[in-house]
């Protein structure tokens, strides 16, 4: 790996390399060329301090960005294929694993990412890009344009639902991330499940409904424990288990008659309780051609021993021993592939990554689909992303021009592992603003260790504060999923922050149970 250093006479020199190196004084305008893509940058100001020292603030011609990155690989490295600049749809801890990788991509002169957040600018992992309206279509293309993007990678799943990748085409700027019609697969239960109704995916048995006496009625005839979710969107929370009759029609209740989800709530799935193990399956898709990801599974409930309420995930880990090789064939066999043609049959072809949420049923041994997810899930995109050794960049690349025919990933050895830091209070009501020590000193405690930022930014003072409910995805890497969890909790224990907690039991049920004998 080799930098470019660049000297601007006698006012500054600026030294630019892969992984994580920053301007080594201020700046005070600098453009150059490289690859075919033209970056200019004019310091705004330098006084939150960091690790790396003065933090630099730039302008993107009328973009606000902090901490300015440019990537550059020189011939030599033996990276083929087109050079990119590529754009991150986001601000989250996913995001900023997903900028981890793409900075990694030897492919990949720059990464930009909005409005992103403090960590990940503090990280060098991308250029944030803080004011630019994700939700604004022309300005993200203005941008895309203005400064050369040859990839979009959209994130989180709101601005799918919304339209952004459409428009994104339809500018000519290839997109990683499905259209808002192929985006129903997650902004719309319902439409998932008469999918797998007509095309034979397998699924818990189900009914749709809007008349909360109906929903009550159905409840009664079927009895408890059942599932209610929401059909829309909800931020993650719009899945309610139900142990008792009472449970669901309170669930019920609260969905289509108080409208605690708004119009995500205005109908409802009562769906059949299935037990047995959860596990997540990933899989990138260009249209026709889907390829499988390395396997993972998460921690959705809030305490340990998986008590408590659903969350967006506590914690993950790759591979998840419950996915075996066959389990996995069997997957994309009977879940995956046939969604792939389903969508392309009803004429929303879907471009981007398929997150099937699964159900190992305990008494038949077999998968079910239950929730699908158009963007890579959370936390289990820290743990993926750690482990990708492939040029991420082209990969998503060749998914946006359905080229995926013929790609395969390699993956580094052994295991990985993401235990989430939240807010005490967390998914309920939080306190923002607690102030979190030694994430530097964490990072150090052991090999392989990095901290991904999902809810941060810097205070006055230069002080990471909290800033939302998942706040820190503490990932590390190793041999086995023992070394990467002793790795993991070690970092976790270096961070001081009195205002967060962690679930002391992620990968529980993969490791030996007396591993948790003192949670």
């Amino acid at each position: 790996m080799s930098c470019v250093s660049l000297s601007l006479g006698t006012s500054a020199r600026v030294s630019c390399c892969r992984h994580g190196r920053r301007p080594s004084t201020p700046l005070s305008g600098v453009s150059f060329r490289h690859s075919s893509s033209v970056f200019y940058a004019g310091l705004l100001n330098s006084n939150s301090l960091n690790r790396y020292g003065p933090r630099h603030s730039f302008h993107f011609n009328g973009f606000r960005s902090s901490s300015a990155i440019f990537c550059s690989v020189s011939p030599d490295n033996g990276a083929a294929g087109e050079r990119v600049v590529v754009l991150v749809i986001g601000g989250g801890g996913r995001e900023h694993a997903l900028c981890y990788a793409l900075n990694r991509s030897l492919s990949c002169d720059a990464v930009f990412c909005a409005p992103g957040n403090d960590g990940i600018s503090n990280s060098s992992d991308a250029t944030c890009i803080s004011d630019l309206d994700i939700s604004d279509s022309s300005a993200v293309i203005s941008f895309c344009q203005r400064w050369g993007v040859g990839l979009v990678v959209v994130g989180p799943e709101a601005p799918l639902v919304a339209g952004l990748a459409n428009d994104l085409v339809k500018a000519g700027i290839p997109t990683f991330g499905p259209s808002s019609e192929a985006a129903a697969l997650e902004g719309s239960k319902n439409f998932m499940k008469k999918l797998c109704d007509k095309y034979g995916i397998p699924t818990a048995k189900y009914e749709s409904f809007t008349d909360p006496s109906a929903a009550k009625k159905y409840i009664k005839e079927q009895g408890a424990p059942i599932v209610i979710k929401a059909d829309g969107l909800a931020a993650g929370k719009g899945v309610i288990v139900a142990m008792t009759l009472e449970d669901a029609y309170e669930a019920v209740d609260s969905m289509l008659i108080e409208g605690v989800f708004g119009s995500a709530g205005c109908r409802v799935i009562v769906e059949e309780f299935l037990e047995g193990e959860e596990a997540s399956f990933f899989a990138l898709v260009d249209g026709k051609t889907a390829v499988p990801l390395e396997s993972a599974q998460d921690h959705k409930r809030v305490g340990d021993g998986d008590m408590g309420p659903n969350t967006g995930g506590m914690g993950a880990y790759s591979p998840a021993p419950i996915l075996t090789k066959e389990l996995q064939s069997l997957v994309m066999d009977s879940i995956i592939l046939p969604t792939v043609k389903g969508m392309e049959e009803e004429g929303c072809k879907f471009v981007g990554v398929l997150y099937a949420g699964l159900m190992i049923e305990k008494k038949s041994g077999l998968p079910k689909l239950i929730e699908y997810n158009v963007r890579f899930g959370d936390p289990e995109c820290q743990v993926l992303m750690v482990r990708l050794e492939s040029d991420l960049a082209q990969v998503l690349l060749a998914a946006s021009r359905g080229e995926l025919d013929g790609v395969s990933l390699t993956w580094s050895p052994g295991s990985a592992m993401v235990v989430v830091m939240a807010s005490k209070g967390y998914p309920g009501k939080y306190e923002k603003g607690t102030v979190i020590q030694n994430l530097d000193e964490a990072e150090l405690v052991a090999p392989s260790v990095k901290i991904f930022h999902a809810g941060t930014k810097l205070d006055p003072n230069g002080n990471f504060i909290a800033c939302g409910g998942r706040v820190l995805g503490v990932t590390a890497k190793g041999r086995d999923l023992q070394e990467a969890c002793d790795r993991a909790y070690q970092a976790v224990e270096e961070i001081k922050w009195e205002g967060g907690f962690y679930r002391r039991d992620i990968g529980w049920r993969a490791l030996p149970q007396n591993q948790f004998s003192k949670a």
